[in-house]
């Protein structure tokens, strides 16, 4: 069974390089985000459109191995003031769950604002409300991934 810890603490649990993914766990999808091996560059990867909590693990350890993943970052969706409401105890009831299934450290980092950001950053771009809702969940994995690895590149200097 993984362990699930917060990022810094998730970190000594981690090899000195490989690839992670990132997850934005929607209650309809998954937004998915990898990393490269030296963990500098998040990029998208695909939204899982969510059909039951089996098949869902599947294709993310299918990714994970396709990848030589060696770990997992989770964005924990934590409220404005710190506490943790329905979303934050889903997300840890899946890391949980999701443990399980796998020997890899899963992180949980705090993504507050992520989506916001990323729906902001496309309106910014222009892209239309129908495009945004095809995309924001992997584009907010990328930012909560990309977050989690300035953050791990800021422990190692």
């Amino acid at each position: 069974m993984g362990v699930i810890l917060p990022l810094i603490e998730a970190a000594e649990h981690l090899p000195a390089r490989g690839g992670l993914i990132g997850l934005d766990l929607g209650t309809k999808t998954i937004g998915v985000a990898a990393s490269d091996p030296d963990r500098k560059l998040a990029t998208g990867v695909e939204t899982i459109a969510r059909k039951n909590f089996k098949s869902d693990a599947a294709r993310l350890l299918a990714l994970a191995a396709e990848r030589g993943t060696t770990g997992f970052v989770l964005g924990l969706p934590i409220n404005m003031d710190g506490s943790e409401g329905p979303r934050a105890q889903a997300t840890r009831a899946f890391a949980r769950n999701f443990a399980k299934l796998t020997e890899l450290p899963i992180a949980l980092w705090d993504e507050r604002l992520s989506t916001a950001a990323v729906e902001r950053e496309l309106i910014a771009a222009d892209v239309s409300r129908k495009k945004r809702a095809a995309v924001i969940d992997e584009h907010a994995a990328v930012y909560i991934l990309q977050g989690a690895l300035d953050r791990l590149s800021r422990l190692t200097t």
